[in-house]
């Protein structure tokens, strides 16, 4: 690591069984820079805002974590650093403008400033992802993989009436009973909602969809999980809802599915 970033470390990593049968992960866990990037010039109150982390999804995880005994892995800097959710040639890996605010650290960036990023923060988030899981499957079983994330109440003035959104891009295993667990307790459920789960070279597309790994991506309304006791009250019923379609047998063996990303004519842009 660069002498300037030593004292900086890109994930944090929550220990769990390899044997749990699920990892953990959460992209935008962190609102936080190395020193050396300062605020990025922007003030500093920009870096409470969903443009920044994913408000609540740290204090789920780490709950839900504890709650399977399962491992995990967050991200310790901003999503304005570098987005570990998109692939590498992504247009939207490092963001000038996120709703309405520009980025003033960002603009004119060279080439050798993007590839330094991706070697100290995207990447190591990455490798560790995927060193975890080739631990976890040489220790079996097959682990399913679950991706934390929030979402704002309002998007461009328009409220969003659901409480937990669970996206996917081409398997079913774990959404779809998810949903239906998550229905039967009276949770407003969102398919593939706000956001359309598949996308092109992201977390659970590099590291899920690639090897045949069941998954899914759980969306929480950042006003239901912005305080740890609410996020904790969540994680617990999320547990509850995943533990059955977690022991199902299907959701421990490879299957290989056809991503919807590869023949849809736009780009889905997740950014709050």
């Amino acid at each position: 690591m660069d002498e300037e970033d030593s004292g900086f470390c890109a994930i944090e990593r929550i220990e769990g069984a390899l044997t749990a049968g699920v990892l953990l992960l959460c992209d935008h866990a962190s609102n936080a820079l190395p020193a050396r990037y300062g605020a990025l010039g922007l003030d500093r109150q920009q870096f409470e805002r969903h443009i920044a982390y994913d408000i609540g999804a740290a204090d789920v995880t780490r709950r839900l974590a504890a709650e399977l005994g399962a491992p995990a892995v967050l991200t310790r800097f901003s999503r304005l650093l570098i987005d570990p959710n998109r692939g590498d040639d992504d247009p939207t890996l490092i963001m000038r403008l996120s709703d309405g605010a520009v980025i003033p650290g960002n603009v004119g960036l060279t080439e050798e400033e993007r590839a330094r990023r991706l070697r100290l923060y995207w990447r190591p988030y990455r490798e560790s992802v995927s060193n975890l899981l080739d631990a976890m499957t040489a220790s079996g079983p097959l682990p399913a993989i679950v991706s934390v994330h929030t979402f704002t109440p309002f998007w461009k003035g328009a409220l969003r009436p659901w409480e937990v959104g669970i996206l996917w891009d081409c398997d079913p295993r774990l959404p779809e009973p998810l949903i239906e667990a998550l229905r039967r307790t009276g949770v407003r459920v969102g398919e593939n909602e706000p956001y359309d789960g598949a996308l092109l070279g992201d977390t659970l597309d590099a590291h899920a969809n690639s090897r045949g790994l069941a998954n899914a991506l759980i969306e929480l309304r950042q006003d239901l999980v912005g305080e740890k006791a609410a996020a904790a009250a969540w994680a617990e019923r999320l547990a509850s809802a995943l533990r059955p379609v977690l022991a199902a047998p299907d959701a421990h063996i490879i299957r290989r599915y056809p991503s919807r990303a590869a023949t849809r004519p736009f780009r889905i842009v997740r950014t709050a």
